[in-house]
């Protein structure tokens, strides 16, 4: 009789059984991620529209001098962000498009204007899974 080699059925059903465990865990998480990047393609397009409204409040001395005509700010369209604008006293909306997620991320970007530094703070306000909105817009 010879002594044959190789894995068993037993053997491999063990392996695909893990690998499918595996993969049900990594697929939502990677889903998850590639939400989250697209997302955050808004927030670095609305760097310039931060920029802005930073030179006009320190041109003008405070944020409510601050209006969307006067920063100088125009939206360029992205395949991720459907839309940037400047609203009155400096502040940012945001609004994302075909990222894939179950609800389209929108974030205002709300300046605080102390002693000659402009500090950030972003939240979302559409509603999504915190797992797609990126770290520093999560509650």
């Amino acid at each position: 009789m010879k002594n044959q080699k190789g894995f068993t059925l037993i053997e491999l059903m063990i392996v695909i059984a893990i690998l499918g465990i595996l993969i049900a865990i990594a697929l939502p998480a990677y889903q998850d991620y590639t939400v989250r990047t697209k997302n955050a393609e808004c927030l670095n397009i609305a760097a310039a529209a931060k920029l802005s409204v930073s030179e006009t409040a320190q041109d003008r001395g405070d944020l409510d001098s601050v209006t969307a005509s006067n920063t100088g700010y125009t939206f360029g369209a992205s395949d991720y962000c459907a839309d940037v604008a400047v609203a009155d006293g400096g502040i940012i909306n945001t609004v994302a498009t075909a990222t894939g997620g179950e609800v389209m991320a929108e974030f205002e970007l709300t300046p605080d204007f102390t002693a000659g530094r402009i500090d950030w703070t972003c939240a979302e306000t559409a509603g999504a899974k915190a797992s797609q909105i990126p770290a520093e817009c999560r509650p």
